[in-house]
């Protein structure tokens, strides 16, 4: 897709939505972390880390990879009653 905006437009009608979704993840993330219970292990976790992996990148597709990790693998036979 070409790139119809510059930068600085797009930040400035972004930035306070971004900065406000990264504090609600954070606010997540402690609540998680200070909750009790085990959550090692979880693939939960691991696949938010992946993805905020993801975010701290610079790719142009990072929607597509986060995407992929969240997705289910492809099962060709899926319409099929089991």
């Amino acid at each position: 897709m070409p790139h119809t905006q510059a930068k600085p437009p797009i930040l400035d009608s972004e930035f306070l939505g971004i900065r406000a979704k990264l504090i609600e993840l954070a606010a997540t993330l402690d609540r998680i972390d200070r909750a009790h219970g085990a959550a090692a292990g979880d693939a939960r976790i691991e696949k938010i880390r992946r993805s905020l992996g993801v975010l701290a990148g610079e790719a142009s597709d990072r929607t597509r990879q986060i995407q992929m990790i969240f997705s289910l693998p492809y099962e060709e036979n899926w319409q099929q009653d089991s």
